[in-house]
């Protein structure tokens, strides 16, 4: 096995996510040679199949009730094991809150080297080393990183930073169920409580974001927002300081000590645009930016501008969005 894709799992369905993972591993290598790891609760036996049929060749699946929810110690087990029967060059994973957990925990056990936030991938002439391109210095450039000496070589990618591999008719992959042993639930971690993050608000998947920033001025002032998202069918996503005063939680907040998101839309409510937010929201396709400064880092990136107060320019649009009108 070349290449390992780390599937996500959720109510014991395989997540986009991964056929974007496969997308990336097909691309780097040939035929025969791209695996998908599964470890969950259990997941249906056409899930697998499609997984197959999407291009994965080798799928190792390792089910229990305990690995329902994602935790670092049993799942990195899982990996370690994996790697040391499949032998794989590269393993990728999402960048995703799962992902950026797992892949630096993991990495760190089998002393092998992680590029995060991938938005480039690709093998070098010669020396067949994965070439993990990634923006650097607050997105100023753009870093290409090797890893020569050890393996497996692993990289997270950003979601939505290529098209799914999409099943295709009579593609099969070859499925291994392995044993989860009991020993893995061992975890310096004990689980307090568990929120459900609401499954419209999963920013990493959104095609659509409505982002809120410190010029909303204060929560009383979310309405407007969340009617604009609402019309739009968009996700609500937030700045750290936002966050910070808790006018919304921790799992809508965007930036580098948040999520990074890549929509198709992304529109900036009061945003100033500071670099650790830009950091995690800047290959969004299209920016619209909504602030009552003009001078404001937002508008460098922003493909349209809206130099106003949001407190009438967001109901205006919401006006205009609830008679039929475009954005």
């Amino acid at each position: 096995m070349k290449v390992c894709v780390l599937a996500e799992v959720a109510h014991h369905r395989i997540l986009p996510v991964t056929y974007e993972l496969l997308t990336r591993a097909l691309a780097l290598a040939s035929p025969g040679e791209v695996g998908a790891l599964v470890v969950s609760g259990g997941v249906p036996e056409e899930e697998y199949e499609k997984l197959g049929a999407a291009g994965a060749d080798e799928i190792i699946a390792y089910e229990a009730p305990w690995l329902e929810r994602f935790r670092p110690e049993p799942y990195t087990a899982a990996l370690q094991a994996m790697v040391a029967e499949f032998r794989p060059e590269i393993v990728l994973g999402g960048a995703t809150s799962t992902g950026r957990t797992w892949l630096p925990y993991a990495a760190m056990k089998m002393h092998t080297g992680l590029t995060a936030d991938c938005t480039e991938l690709g093998i070098e002439d010669g020396s067949g080393l994965l070439l993990q391109t990634r923006p650097a210095i607050g997105g100023n450039i753009m870093a290409t990183i090797k890893t020569p000496h050890h393996r497996p070589q692993m990289a997270t990618i950003r979601p939505r930073s290529t098209r799914p591999a999409t099943p295709q008719a009579g593609r099969r992959g070859r499925l291994h169920r392995r044993e989860a042993l009991s020993a893995w639930q061992q975890s310096g971690m004990t689980e307090l409580s568990f929120t459900p993050i609401d499954e419209t608000q999963e920013l990493s998947s959104a095609e659509r974001v409505v982002v809120v920033g410190r010029g909303i001025k204060k929560p009383e002032n979310l309405g407007m927002v969340r009617e604009l998202a609402q019309l739009l069918g968009a996700a609500v996503g937030a700045t750290r300081e936002v966050v910070d005063r808790g006018w919304l939680p921790y799992s809508c907040q965007i930036g580098l000590s948040g999520r990074t998101i890549t929509p198709e839309l992304y529109v900036g409510v009061g945003v100033s645009g500071a670099i650790q937010h830009l950091a995690g929201m800047q290959t969004s396709k299209r920016i619209v930016a909504i602030n009552t400064d003009s001078e404001a880092q937002i508008f460098s990136l922003a493909d349209v501008g809206i130099v106003g107060d949001l407190l009438e320019v967001v109901p205006a649009l919401n006006a205009r969005l609830r008679t039929g009108g475009a954005l």
